[in-house]
């Protein structure tokens, strides 16, 4: 049981120093070097097609229609 313990306790401080050192840092996160581009996949995107500036342009689209969506509305009330 000390095992587990131990390597529990070890696994918190570990990501707690990852934790204070990305914010210390205070950069933006960044993705790695890898991705669909890397494997030769990003032109199988099936939003964008491999284009950034497309996938840009669709993930505003959400933004937008995210906030202007009424999931609710108040059946208190006649209409």
């Amino acid at each position: 049981m000390t095992i587990y313990i131990f390597a529990f306790v070890a696994m918190v401080l570990i990501v707690t120093g990852m934790a204070l050192g990305a914010i210390l840092q205070n950069k933006p996160l960044k993705g790695s070097c890898g991705g669909l581009n890397k494997i030769g996949m990003k032109q199988d995107c099936e939003i964008c097609g491999g284009d950034d500036d497309e996938c840009r342009k669709e993930q505003e689209r959400q933004e937008k229609v995210a906030q202007q969506a009424d999931l609710a509305y108040d059946a208190t009330k006649k209409h």
